[in-house]
């Protein structure tokens, strides 16, 4: 079954985010397997600052059933919430899980990239970057040194003597 969100956008446009948030849990708690449903609660609590509480909402709404672009959301929305809280692993999990579903997620390239820094992934980080930036520019010299920034993007630390 799917619920009419109509109402919850609606408010949501009209910046009433708290309101909309107290309507969403009561429909998450009458409709726990509403993918749609939770995503929504997710995102509400995430735009709120309330990310520890939107990490169960993000995550039941991928577990039943979410699809297409709300899922792509959910997962850099989860992926992004762990970083947030400090939960790198998860965070690096979820957005590679993302990345198998959605290998086009730039975003999910750049959030990744955060979470390889927070772990001390420096080089993934960087790699990482450097070819978003060439896949995604439309700078005529970036691209004028697409092969050599690709070629550094994977020898980060090799030195030539």
């Amino acid at each position: 079954m799917t619920v009419d969100l109509t109402s919850i956008h609606e408010l949501r446009q009209q910046g009433q985010h708290e309101t909309a948030r107290d309507q969403l849990l009561l429909l998450a708690a009458q409709h726990p397997t509403d993918a749609a449903v939770q995503y929504q609660t997710a995102c509400v609590h995430d735009y709120l600052g309330l990310e520890r509480e939107a990490v169960p909402f993000y995550r039941a709404a991928i577990q039943h059933g979410l699809s297409g672009a709300d899922l792509r959301g959910a997962y850099l929305g989860l992926g992004s919430t762990y970083r947030t809280l400090g939960q790198y692993a998860e965070s690096k999990s979820t957005l590679l899980e993302g990345l198998t579903h959605f290998p086009d997620a730039h975003e999910m390239t750049a959030f990744l990239a955060m979470t390889h820094y927070n772990l001390g992934e420096h080089h993934e980080a960087v790699a990482s970057l450097l070819k978003l930036l060439v896949e995604t520019t439309s700078d005529g010299e970036i691209k004028g040194y697409q092969r050599a920034i690709l070629f550094y993007a994977e020898n980060l630390d090799q030195r030539w003597d």
